[in-house]
């Protein structure tokens, strides 16, 4: 629940302390169409891929990370195959797109070039301070070995096609 808090203060955070910069820093910006309906698209597109990974990702976690009587969200077995062979964090590579999307929604140039980063660096903080903890406590040294083996995120275009596939 704590982790949904944070997501929500980000980007509601995000968007509306970017609008504000805005106003200061890149009014011109602010007010003009053409920007706000080429961001809007792109933002629709962005989303899209983030929907997709965590659709992508979800399923496959449900089907192969959770062995008996679990609540939903919960999992008790590593995935190491399908997208968590490519890497140890794929359905986080997707959600660290949201941030983006969701400037590119609200057509914020000050939310895409100060805030969107520096909620990508929170992001991946989280996940070697805390995500990367539970998965060791969770499963030990598979989880080592998986670690020594699989990269946190990988850009190889076969494994992002597969991700971000709809």
């Amino acid at each position: 629940m704590i982790r949904v808090l944070i997501w929500v203060v980000m980007l509601i955070g995000g968007s509306l302390a970017g609008l504000w910069l805005d106003s200061r820093l890149f009014y011109d910006w602010l007010i003009n169409p053409w920007f706000h309906l080429i961001s809007f698209l792109a933002g629709v597109l962005v989303s899209r891929l983030v929907i997709n990974s965590s659709r992508n990702t979800g399923r496959q976690l449900a089907r192969l990370g959770r062995e008996g009587d679990l609540p939903r969200m919960q999992t008790n077995k590593l995935v190491t195959q399908g997208h968590y062979a490519c890497m140890r964090h794929p359905m986080h590579l997707g959600l660290m797109m949201f941030p983006l999307a969701a400037a590119l929604l609200v057509g914020s140039v000050s939310f895409l070039i100060f805030i969107v980063p520096m909620e990508i660096i929170f992001m991946i903080m989280m996940i070697v301070l805390v995500e990367e903890p539970e998965a060791i406590a969770k499963f030990g040294d598979d989880y080592h070995r998986y670690r020594e083996k699989v990269p946190m995120f990988s850009f190889r275009r076969q494994c992002l096609r597969a991700l971000f596939a709809g």
